[in-house]
């Protein structure tokens, strides 16, 4: 990606203003002449930030400005270590909210929709930032969190709920109720905005055909405001990042060097009016790559692809790099195959022993189905690995966040 003469001035005062206070980044670059930094390649070459970055921060190390200005904080969802603890200003929240409307609006939502919040509330920013960005747009906000599905579905039917804002796995769950209760003809949806987890093509269809709604990808994490910094369009060709907040990167995650358009790497950002917790060339250990040329929709930010994954989501087994967007894919392929799966690592007898526990439509032969699964992730993903097909419904849903590797080996 090329830096804009306009990025590279934001980041430019941004660096000036973090090197001249006490602050994280005073410390963080400390010896390095910031009016050296001439050019997007000098920038390039700062020291990257790194999640135990902000760990070792907690709880307000990050912190840039007075407490007077702080009005909000927030957390990673994350469930172990150290948390990490971002905080706000108002125009952060500002600024988080005209950038969530954008959101609503590529996707072609108005305030004449009502729209219908699982997501957490609380320190995690998925609710509160679904509702931001509606309520700045003037649409009616049905906040109803995770959880209490009968709730979900009667508000759902009774307010007439048309956008629906989910993780994919609540959305799925959902949408299997939906279908299990004979209630499709009682629900209004016609959008769903899903975030906060990588999800493949075939949970993508299976949810957008059981809701019979359009469904667009929303990015985003906490430690760069939360969901909304990016948002794929009608043509779900890749989703458009708001490059006049953020600056994002592609690099390869072993060596830390930029990787051409179209190749896939790690995203790495950096806030450019951020106030609260700036963040200089962060990595965020997703996966995916940038999209080159012009979108159809004719919007000018940038593309990036949907996530394919994480860095720390890849296992190795036998010597074999495995990401789940691969078991994704490979699934994707199969007729009959569900959506979801676990799959679960062992180390017996000296040996690592790879388990796939995978969903079939109702009526499929499983010894068949076992076999030709079996073969397919030999050939497409080169190991050999145990297939345990079960029914529909019978791995766990969750509200939140589907874990899908187990990895019990150490």
């Amino acid at each position: 990606m090329k830096m804009t003469e306009t990025q590279f001035n934001l980041i430019k005062k941004q660096l000036r203003d973090l090197t001249s206070r006490e602050c994280f980044y005073k410390n963080k670059l400390e010896g390095i002449d910031i009016e050296q930094i001439q050019s997007q390649e000098d920038f390039e070459k700062l020291p990257f930030t790194w999640k135990g970055d902000l760990r070792d921060a907690y709880p307000l190390g990050l912190q840039a400005v007075p407490d007077e200005e702080i009005i909000r904080i927030h957390s990673s969802s994350g469930t172990t270590g150290t948390p990490v603890i971002i905080p706000y200003t108002q125009q952060d929240v500002d600024d988080w909210a005209e950038m969530f409307a954008r959101c609503y609006r590529m996707a072609g939502i108005t305030n004449l929709d009502r729209i219908h919040i699982t997501p957490g509330y609380g320190l995690w920013t998925a609710g509160i930032g679904f509702q931001l960005g509606a309520e700045r747009m003037g649409a009616m906000t049905i906040p109803m969190g995770p959880g209490n599905t009968d709730k979900q579905l009667q508000m759902m039917m009774d307010l007439k709920s048309t956008v629906l804002c989910a993780t994919s796995s609540y959305a799925l769950l959902l949408a299997e109720e939906i279908a299990k209760r004979g209630i499709a003809d009682k629900i209004h949806l016609k959008k769903g905005v899903i975030g906060s987890e990588r999800w493949g093509e075939k949970m993508r269809k299976r949810i957008a055909n059981e809701l019979g709604v359009e469904l667009y990808d929303i990015y985003g994490l906490t430690e760069v405001y939360g969901p909304g910094i990016g948002m794929s369009c009608e043509h779900s060709c890749g989703m458009h990042m708001w490059d006049d907040f953020i600056y994002f990167e592609i690099i390869d995650p072993k060596t830390g060097e930029p990787v051409p358009d179209g190749e896939i790497g790690e995203i790495v950002i950096t806030t450019l009016r951020k106030q609260g917790a700036p963040l200089i060339r962060y990595r965020t250990h997703d996966l995916s790559r940038v999209i080159p040329g012009e979108c159809p929709c004719g919007s000018p930010f940038p593309r990036i692809d949907t996530i394919l994954g994480r860095t720390d989501d890849m296992v190795k087994v036998k010597g074999v790099n495995i990401f789940p967007s691969q078991i994704d894919a490979m699934l994707s392929a199969i007729p009959g195959a569900s959506s979801e799966y676990q799959f679960m690592l062992d180390h017996l007898n000296g040996k690592d022993i790879c388990t796939l526990f995978v969903e079939l439509d109702a009526g499929i032969d499983r010894e068949i189905m076992e076999k030709i699964i079996g073969e397919t992730f030999k050939a497409k993903i080169g190991i050999q690995v145990n297939v345990k097909p079960v029914s529909i419904g019978e791995l766990p849903r969750s509200e939140k966040k589907s874990t899908r590797v187990f990895d019990n080996r150490y």
